[in-house]
């Protein structure tokens, strides 16, 4: 989904994730409905980000997800069950990938 299409909740996502990470990539996409009638769905919606931040460089790939994870702490507390998240850094990716 494009910012002009987000629900808000990958609005209040994006925002968290632009503040926090600086992306020169952010795509954001709801997979709630992928989940429904799974037992955590009622608590909050399925999500994946796709992310490219020079703030990754130089970290391991579980330390660009902790990054993702703190800067969107409090929706994952409240509003996000999960949150799949694809995290590179901007020479890592292809213009194609």
């Amino acid at each position: 989904m494009t910012a002009a299409t987000d629900t808000p909740v990958m609005q209040a996502l994006r925002t968290c994730l632009q503040q926090a990470l600086a992306p020169v990539e952010l795509t954001i996409a709801d997979e709630s409905a992928a989940h429904a009638g799974h037992a955590g769905a009622a608590s909050g919606g399925h999500y994946a980000v796709r992310i490219v931040s020079a703030r990754f460089t130089g970290l391991a790939v579980l330390a660009r997800h902790r990054l993702v994870y703190d800067a969107a702490a409090t929706l994952l507390q409240t509003r996000i069950h999960a949150l799949r998240i694809d995290a590179r850094t901007p020479d890592s990716v292809s213009p194609l990938s």
